[in-house]
């Protein structure tokens, strides 16, 4: 199958490309570029023939002659879809709605969207299936929910969508991010020897390692056309939703003489949800999750062993998808529309 990934140079990008390749598949990419410099382990990178295009600006012909499309970039995770909210419907909900419409132009048969278990929002304490209402709080969240929205009208006898909506991502990549809670809160504890918790940590969240997410992928990809025809899939497994607070002492218990506290008086978040991943199991019964959250935690500490990584480094914009933006922007390489500035795009 010749299959283009969009955002391939990302933290899931990565992984998956090396996933496809090894899995027989013809990829490309398609990558705006703007984490390039975000590299935590080059070695881990596997080459493809790629184009440096915005999202925004892809056209049918970019697509012609694939036979799918994976599509992974976009602004993020909540922090970043704050960034700008607008800007976060345009690459978000408007974008992946325009490049949907394009590739099904050129002939794409499938196209499988990486949405999010953010769009379930304030769902309480009971776990939620595909079925559930969407609640999302936050525009990240809302533009996932509006661009699956918008997909599923374009479903037809020739054109395949399918939502992966994954839960929160943790885990090892060539381009690792800190910006996520597992992740997160193992870097604070090899790095300071404490896990300082700001929030209650009350609320739940679904968690699921890279590699499953882009296992899952392949398995999205070649699963038969009327197992996954415009349906939407919770990525992960129900053992592994956490209270954010369950995360930090399991992070606790596995970086030596480390210290978890929690700041007195601290308030809760109010995005919790709970996820039930039954549908994937049976839809796509050749997808099992291989990671669990301990498993994880253990491999971001030993990655992170004779690196030296202060707060200062995981938190800023090598590490951080958010302070890399700021960084791009500060410095007048990024316009205000998070494009690159004219003459450095050459």
């Amino acid at each position: 199958m010749r299959v283009l990934v969009t955002g391939h140079q990302g933290y899931i990008g990565s992984v998956l490309v090396p996933l496809l390749l090894d899995a027989g598949h013809d990829v490309a990419g398609l990558d705006a570029g703007l984490f390039t410099g975000c590299t935590f382990d080059a070695a881990g990178l596997r080459a493809v023939p790629e184009a440096e295009k915005d999202v925004r600006d892809v056209e049918a012909l970019d697509l012609a002659g694939f036979d799918a499309v994976v599509h992974l970039a976009n602004l993020s995770n909540d922090p970043l879809g704050n960034l700008d909210p607008a800007l976060t419907y345009q690459i978000n909900h408007e974008a992946t709605v325009r490049l949907a419409e394009r590739a099904r132009a050129a002939g794409v048969g499938r196209f499988v969207f990486a949405s999010s278990c953010s769009l379930y929002g304030a769902a309480g304490a009971g776990a939620v299936d595909e079925r559930a209402a969407m609640n999302p709080v936050t525009p990240y969240g809302r533009a996932k929910a509006l661009a699956e929205a918008d997909l599923m009208m374009l479903a037809s006898d020739e054109f395949s969508p399918v939502f992966m909506r994954n839960a929160t991502v943790y885990g090892a990549s060539p381009r690792l991010r800190f910006d996520l809670v597992v992740n997160n809160l193992t870097a604070w504890a090899v790095a300071t020897g404490e896990v300082r918790m700001l929030s209650d940590g009350s609320p739940w969240r679904p968690l699921v390692h890279v590699h499953d997410v882009s296992s899952a992928v392949v398995a999205a990809l070649e699963a038969p056309r009327e197992a996954v025809h415009n349906q939407a899939f919770n990525v992960g497994r129900d053992a592994e939703n956490y209270r954010v607070r369950e995360v930090a002492e399991l992070v606790g218990q596995a970086v030596p003489d480390c210290r978890v506290t929690f700041a007195p008086g601290a308030s809760a978040d109010t995005r919790t949800y709970r996820v039930a991943f039954s549908k994937i199991r049976d839809r796509m019964p050749d997808w099992a999750p291989e990671w669990t959250v301990p498993d994880g935690i253990a491999e971001v500490r030993d990655a992170l062993k004779g690196r030296g990584l202060t707060p200062d480094m995981f938190e800023g914009p090598e590490y951080s998808r958010i302070a890399h933006l700021q960084s791009l922007l500060d410095d007048g390489r990024l316009g205000a529309d998070l494009r690159f500035a004219q003459a450095l795009a050459v």
